[in-house]
């Protein structure tokens, strides 16, 4: 998708016979024309500092927990791809 087919898209969507919600993401694709294109581009995204949000949200899941095996049992829980074999290994207290 380059830039024209997205600046395009953009203006089919701001049609003043759509309905306001379309006309608002055809100006939110207007917006972040750039990076779209470049995302269709390079097929980079900023995925991996978005991380840090993950970590916030597994401390926030945790709060209260005293013990580090389970913290770190709902670490592996909440990312969603936890070793089995590991945890069987672990003893919760």
């Amino acid at each position: 998708m380059g830039a024209a087919t997205v600046e395009q898209l953009a203006k089919d969507l701001q049609d003043p016979g759509l309905p306001e919600e379309i006309n608002r993401l055809g100006r939110t694709i207007s917006r972040w024309r750039t990076q779209i294109s470049s995302w269709h581009t390079a097929k980079v995204t900023n995925a991996a500092t978005e991380a840090n949000n993950l970590v916030k949200r597994v401390k926030r899941a945790a709060f209260g927990f005293t013990n580090f095996a389970n913290y770190r049992i709902r670490s592996l829980l909440y990312a969603g791809k936890p070793n089995w074999a590991l945890l069987d290994t672990l003893t919760p207290t």
